[in-house]
C-alpha cells in the first residue's frame, strides 16, 4: 500500500471527469490510501471509504509540501487554461520534490502533440519545466499519460462511463455525420476508452519498474477515413433487424455519413462555415460561451488531428502485455447496439 495524492479531482472540468473514473478504480482495488486535494472545503456528504479530502492552497508550495509528506505518487488533473505559465503545476512539482514524492503525473490525459491546441499551453510549459528539472540528474520520476481521444465521446448522447460527460465531436455517430479537414482522411488518431485509461493508471501505480517519460496508452489507432467507415458500418444497419455478432463480421460498408470537408486556412482564420457545429456543452463551460468556444475548439481539434497530435504511442500496451485493451469496433458496436 502507498499513499496517492489526486490533485484537482473535485472540480467540474473535463480532467475532473477523468480523475473521478480513476478514483473509482483505485477505491475499488482497496490497495492504497488516497488523498484528494481541492481548493474547496470538504462536502457535507462523506468521501468514499479510503479517500481523505484535504483543502489545499495551490498558490502556496510550502503548504503543498507539508500535505505531500509521505505521498508516493501524485496524479494531477488541474487544468489551467487561463494560466499558460502553468504556475499551479509548477508549485505542485516544487512541492513534490520538497516532500520527496517518488512519482508524479502532470495534467495530461489526452493528446501526444499540442499543435493547434492553444488551450493546452500550460501542458507545454509543464513538460518543459519537468524536462529541465531532470536535465542533469533525475530529481523526480514523472510520466505523461496520453490516451488520445476517448472513445466514450463517440457514444453521445448516450453515456458510456460513470463520469465522462459526453459531448458532440466532429465525428457524430448519433446523426451519422462528420466534419473533416480536406485532404485529412489519412491522418491518424488514437482512440481509447476512459475505462482502459483508469485501469492502466491503477496498474502503473503498482508497476515496480521505472515509469517511462511518455506513457502512451492505445486502445486502437486508425485513420480518419477508417473511423468514418467504421461509423458507417456500425450505424448503417438497422439495429432492430440485425444481430450484434453479425454487425461485427460485416465487411460491407453501411449507409454513408454526411461528410463536410473544411480547408485549413478557413479553420485557421475562424471563417469556416458548416451546416452544423458540434456543441461542447460541458458543465464547466458557461452556457453563454458554449457556441463561441465550440467553434474555437472544433477548429483546433481538426487541425491538431491533421498534425497527428492525437496519435499516441503504446508504452503501456508493451509494459502490460497481459491487459486486453478495448478495440474501437468492439466498443462502439456494443454501445450503439439497439440505438435508433
Amino acid at each position: 500500500m502507498v499513499k496517492i495524492a489526486i490533485v484537482g479531482g473535485s472540480g467540474s472540468g473535463l480532467s475532473t471527469d477523468v480523475a473521478q473514473e480513476i478514483i473509482d478504480v483505485l477505491v475499488a482495488a482497496k490497495k492504497h490510501e488516497i488523498l484528494l486535494l481541492s481548493r474547496k472545503d470538504a462536502p457535507a456528504s462523506s468521501a468514499p471509504q479510503g479517500v481523505t479530502w484535504i483543502k489545499a492552497n495551490y498558490e502556496d508550495p510550502k503548504q503543498l509540501a507539508q500535505i505531500l509528506q509521505g505521498v508516493h505518487t501524485v496524479l494531477s488533473f488541474i487544468a489551467t487554461q487561463e494560466d499558460p505559465a502553468s504556475t499551479v503545476q509548477k508549485n505542485l512539482i516544487d512541492a513534490a520534490v520538497q516532500a520527496s514524492v517518488k512519482r508524479f503525473a502532470p495534467s495530461e490525459w489526452a493528446s501526444s502533440g499540442l499543435e493547434h491546441l492553444s488551450w493546452y499551453a500550460y501542458k507545454a510549459e509543464t513538460r518543459r519545466y519537468l524536462k529541465e528539472l531532470n536535465k542533469d540528474k533525475k530529481i523526480l520520476e514523472y510520466t505523461l499519460f496520453q490516451p488520445g481521444l476517448f472513445l466514450n465521446y463517440l457514444t453521445g448522447p448516450y453515456k458510456s462511463s460513470n463520469h465522462v460527460h459526453v459531448m458532440e465531436t466532429p465525428f457524430d455517430f448519433n446523426k451519422r455525420r462528420a466534419l473533416v479537414l480536406d485532404g485529412g482522411d489519412n491522418s491518424r488518431i488514437t482512440l481509447t476508452t476512459v475505462q482502459d485509461l483508469a485501469y492502466v493508471v491503477a496498474r502503473a501505480i503498482d508497476f515496480e519498474g521505472e515509469w517511462p517519460v511518455v506513457s502512451g496508452i492505445r486502445g486502437g489507432d486508425m485513420s480518419i477515413g477508417q473511423l468514418i467507415a467504421l461509423g458507417e458500418k456500425i450505424r448503417g444497419v438497422c439495429p432492430s433487424l440485425i444481430d450484434l455478432r453479425y454487425v461485427l463480421t460485416l465487411n460491407e460498408p453501411g449507409a454513408p455519413f454526411e461528410v463536410e470537408k473544411l480547408k485549413a486556412d478557413e479553420l485557421d482564420s475562424g471563417a469556416w462555415k458548416t451546416s452544423w457545429i458540434p456543441k461542447l456543452d460541458h458543465p464547466s463551460i458557461p452556457p453563454k460561451q458554449v457556441d463561441m468556444l465550440s467553434r474555437v475548439i472544433v477548429a483546433g481539434l481538426l487541425l491538431a488531428i491533421s498534425a497527428e497530435a492525437f496519435s499516441c504511442s503504446d508504452e503501456w500496451n508493451q509494459l502490460l502485455p497481459d491487459y486486453k485493451f478495448t478495440q474501437p469496433e468492439e466498443f462502439l458496436s456494443e454501445a450503439w447496439h439497439g440505438k435508433p
